[in-house]
């Protein structure tokens, strides 16, 4: 049992020091990486503050604290990762967006040039 939550120590601080590195090299923006490590600090803290899990175990009946301890970081990771859906929907709806404005935009180039190439004489705004 207590193996278990060592490894889970030893997993929390090793996936800090990759986020706190990805932050250094510019590899994961800031807003981020404080989510990550707030879950690693939460999956620490947890590991070591042994009330809430004894709380969980004692609650759903299940017969080791290490069990109740994967239990409450699943939890925890499953909070970020909705995070982070929802804010891939937001860049992927704001991709469309983006998309649809430059072909409006194409589309508008292409007709003043059509114009320009059908009457030369014509100066348009700008030119």
């Amino acid at each position: 049992m207590e193996r278990l939550i060592n490894l889970i120590n030893v997993v929390s601080v090793f996936l800090m020091l990759v986020v706190v590195l990805s932050l250094r090299r510019q590899r994961i923006r800031p807003e981020y990486a404080v989510a990550w490590l707030g879950a690693c600090a939460a999956l620490f803290v947890l590991s070591r503050w042994t009330g809430p899990a004894l709380w969980l175990q004692n609650a759903l009946g299940l017969p080791d604290r290490p069990l109740a301890l994967i239990l409450i970081v699943f939890a925890v990771f499953m909070v970020v990762f909705y995070r982070f859906t929802v804010r891939i929907s937001d860049l992927k709806d704001a991709n469309i967006a983006l998309a649809q404005r430059m072909a409006i935009l194409e589309y508008h180039l292409e007709s003043l040039h059509e114009k320009k190439q059908e009457h030369p004489g014509i100066v348009t705004d700008g030119q």
